[in-house]
């Protein structure tokens, strides 16, 4: 079944006393990513304010020196919540190909000897001033957006294999490829994910998926053998204790930290790992360090967080009338919280190591704030459902509320078309006259 032609689901349930239960809710779905996303943000704030604690005071002589800097992105990244909030899905649509370009431009321009900012051998941000800038952000953004206006802009081609494929795929392969070449095998995965899921929601056969899974199975191959540090972190993944001391630090001391932590953790701020002995405690493998300091009953909470950020993703897709609106809640879903697995995934030792962040818990500026403008998108899809645009309407609301986010309006492919009047033939009137 194709997401873009499916129409939302009509049955509501209803309680004795003639409300609709919790769960069909006008409001539930808004309500659901407004919790999920706010309770992963502020779980963030602590974790990382706890993670960079022991190297402020050493660095900058403050524990609070890298924890005010990460207040101020989720400042920041509250008025990009705020400002995707108040945008209409019709302005989204048509900043798609614009917002496509400028990415495709600033992940050329970060190669680029001089203007890209290399790190660890890695060209992956611009300085601008005290700033960095990740351009690979913005284009998962980019692409979910253009993607989705292209699809539903030939939605009555896609059938066919060449309007189906031609130019989504390609341009998916470049930005993925562009990415490589930085290198950042972790988001170029995230990009594929991105791709998969805009080609499932439209239906696509599963040969398709089985054909590019097995080109892209090849190519983290070859990128995989081109490197000598990628071939030493997939031996790490295999057995993360063969050089504790080496290559496998960073795995086989997460691994440490998340058998410290137990069933209840050690307590908050009390990591040993955090004392210089966890590379990148406070981005990549900050899931660690929750771990240890929160126990495995930490860990579940940030991974039912994610559980029901996804849940609320697909209700959205599920529950709207617009196809734009139901591809792009589906891509960002999938974005998020597959890139979210990604890095658990590899903390716990089920994937090899491609050190990309924690979605709205890692430490980080562009990811941070550009994750929370796609939450805020997300939290706007869910006012443009049919129900809660009804709801929004006919309820009272107060000049503040209206600031912060307006009335949503009926999207257009949620109008419907008046129906024409046939017309009808009046009989031949009678002469009087004999």
């Amino acid at each position: 079944m194709t997401l873009l032609s499916s129409g939302p689901s009509s049955h509501v349930v209803t309680r004795p006393s003639g409300r609709p239960a919790i769960g069909d809710r006008p409001m539930t779905s808004f309500h659901l990513v407004l919790a999920g996303g706010g309770a992963l943000l502020l779980i963030g704030l602590i974790m990382v304010f706890s993670a960079t604690s022991v190297d402020s005071l050493q660095e900058k002589g403050s524990v609070y020196a890298s924890f005010s800097t990460q207040v101020t992105f989720a400042l920041v990244g509250l008025v990009a919540f705020w400002v995707a909030l108040r945008i209409r899905p019709t302005l989204l649509r048509r900043m798609a190909l614009p917002g496509m370009l400028i990415a495709i431009l600033l992940l050329v321009l970060v190669l680029i000897p001089g203007i890209g900012q290399e790190y660890n051998e890695a060209r992956r941000w611009f300085e601008i001033g005290p700033l960095s800038l990740q351009p690979s952000e913005l284009a998962k953004l980019a692409f979910v957006v253009w993607g989705a206006d292209l699809l539903v802009r030939k939605h009555k081609l896609i059938d066919r294999w060449r309007h189906l494929l031609v130019p989504l795929v390609p341009i998916g392969a470049l930005l993925g490829l562009l990415v490589l070449l930085q290198p950042n095998l972790g988001t170029a995965l995230v990009f594929f994910l991105i791709l998969f899921s805009l080609l499932w929601s439209v239906g696509a056969p599963a040969r398709l998926f089985v054909t590019m899974g097995t080109a892209l199975v090849g190519l983290v191959a070859a990128m995989i053998a081109a490197e000598p540090y990628r071939a030493a972190r997939l031996t790490g993944f295999l057995d993360p204790f063969a050089d504790p001391e080496g290559a496998t630090l960073q795995a086989a001391n997460g691994l440490y930290a998340l058998a410290t932590g137990g069933w209840w953790g050690v307590g908050l701020g009390n990591s040993r790992m955090k004392w210089g002995l966890l590379p990148e405690q406070d981005s990549d493998f900050i899931f660690a360090i929750i771990g240890e300091e929160l126990g495995f009953a930490g860990c579940l909470l940030v991974v039912s967080l994610y559980g029901l950020l996804a849940y609320a993703g697909i209700r959205i897709a599920r529950r709207t009338n617009d196809g734009f609106i139901r591809l792009a809640a589906a891509a960002i879903t999938v974005w998020l919280t597959g890139q979210a697995m990604i890095n658990i995934g590899y903390v716990v030792g089920l994937l090899p190591i491609t050190g990309i962040p924690l979605p709205l818990i890692s430490s980080g500026g562009t990811s941070l704030v550009l994750t929370m403008f796609a939450v805020g998108v997300l939290a706007s899809f869910a006012r443009h459902e049919p129900a809660a645009v009804a709801y929004l309407k006919r309820r009272r609301r107060h000049r503040w509320a209206r600031l912060l986010a307006p009335v949503p309006h009926t999207a257009s492919s949620d109008r419907k078309r008046p129906t024409p009047r046939r017309a009808t033939r009046r009989p031949p009137r009678q002469s009087t006259t004999r």
